[in-house]
């Protein structure tokens, strides 16, 4: 996240006021009408009030047919939560190691195509990035040799970039050895969960200081194009030709705003086939408080330019999100956003923030019908799915130094 570990960009943490260990433990007043989702953090997570999970991986890792948990965590050794099928989560530890990193994001994959999903962390301080081949019964082989090079990690993505069927990993770089430069790993199909470092063949030579990467078909020809969220401007747009090799084309992205941008997150928000971008910003990670923060929506227009249509659909903010997601909390069948939510200067903990999909991708913040007004906390990024086998979406946040959350759907007939 920029380097959060030093004194130049660390969180301003003796002006934060901390959350009590039992402010997990809080309930809703009796008399509030039940949201869309409730939170089940006191009784259905292991509670690690001051842990820094920084992002969640959520993906069957023993084999029992429900999505458990690989947690990104900053300064203690990463965590694997197994899930008893009803979304109540048991700390399998020692499952990544015995040693700390300073991780800032998780990634679930089978990289080495043996039907078992694969976990990996990149780091940022130590730039010590790993690899961990999971044996399908919760169990894992460090296999971080295989990984081609070491770095500031502070983004993540995976995905087929090249067309070969396995899954490659591009890694975020905000650091000045590598000139904020990103990189480009493609999974060899010889030796499936070994990775070739194509980024001087692959990608463009620019510097980024990256936060965040999201791989989708940006530009509809079926292949994985890439947006890069940066801590200095510009987000950048690489188009893929198919075979993995990206060209620049950020001159897409109508950035008219100079952002300081966490996430970046791809949805079709109104509904006409084509994607979008969402982008969460930073007041400043660096006491410049004059960044603005406000959250943006980069709707696709039919030439594929994306025009910033914020103010048009999107609640004004003045908090900076370090994390959030795309999920459909109201079942109506429109991607609705969670949006994370810290005051700064201070990083104060705030209330986790919903938005509701009109359809027609315009958004009203239905937080008070949608999170439960004891979801408070330093929330980082996020991650959705149906954790209790119900039917209806999940919500799994991460938290720094303050308890990770898990928020509970409900199905139409509950919310009824």
């Amino acid at each position: 996240m920029g380097s959060r570990a030093n004194g130049r960009h660390r969180p301003l943490l003796w002006a934060a006021p901390l959350l009590a260990a039992g402010a997990c433990q809080a309930q809703e007043p009796a008399d509030r009408p039940p949201t869309a989702l409730r939170d089940v953090t006191a009784t259905h997570l292991p509670q690690a009030p001051d842990l820094h999970a920084l992002d969640i991986a959520l993906a069957d890792f023993d084999g029992d047919g429900d999505l458990d948990a690989a947690l990104a965590v900053e300064g203690d050794v990463n965590r694997l939560y197994l899930n008893d099928g009803h979304g109540r989560f048991t700390w399998a530890e020692g499952a990544f190691g015995q040693r700390a990193h300073d991780t800032e994001h998780v990634r679930a994959a089978d990289f080495d195509r043996d039907g078992h999903i694969d976990v990996v962390f990149v780091a940022e301080d130590d730039r010590t990035h790993q690899l961990f081949l999971g044996r399908g019964d919760g169990r894992f082989v460090d296999a971080s040799d295989r990984l081609p090079a070491k770095s500031e990690g502070n983004g993540l993505a995976v995905g087929d970039v090249n067309g070969d069927g396995l899954p490659d990993i591009v890694v975020g770089n905000s650091g000045e050895e590598e000139g904020g430069r990103n990189f480009l790993w493609l999974n060899d199909p010889a030796r499936p969960g070994w990775f070739e470092d194509r980024t001087d063949t692959h990608l463009p030579a620019i510097g980024n200081r990256a936060q965040g990467v999201a791989l989708a078909d940006l530009d509809g020809d079926g292949d994985l194009d890439m947006a890069v969220a940066t801590e200095t401007p510009p987000t950048r747009l690489l188009i893929n030709d198919g075979t993995g090799r990206f060209t620049e084309a950020s001159d897409r992205l109508d950035q008219a705003t100079p952002l300081e941008t966490r996430e970046v997150h791809v949805l079709g928000a109104n509904g006409d086939g084509r994607p979008d971008l969402l982008l969460l910003n930073l007041t400043s990670n660096a006491g410049e408080w004059d960044k603005d923060p406000q959250a943006r929506l980069l709707v696709q227009d039919e030439s594929g330019r994306f025009i910033d249509e914020t103010a048009d659909r999107l609640p004004a903010n003045r908090f900076s999100s370090w994390g959030g997601a795309v999920m459909d909390f109201n079942g109506d069948g429109h991607p609705d956003l969670i949006v994370g939510a810290i005051a700064v200067p201070g990083f104060e903990p705030l209330q986790v923030r919903a938005y509701a999909n009109d359809g027609e991708g315009r958004f009203r913040d239905a937080t008070a019908a949608t999170i439960p007004s004891t979801t408070v906390g330093r929330s980082w990024s996020m991650a959705a799915g149906d954790l209790n086998g119900d039917g209806a979406e999940d919500l799994f946040i991460g938290g720094w130094g303050t308890q990770a959350r898990l928020l509970l759907g409900r199905t139409a007939s509950a919310r009824e």
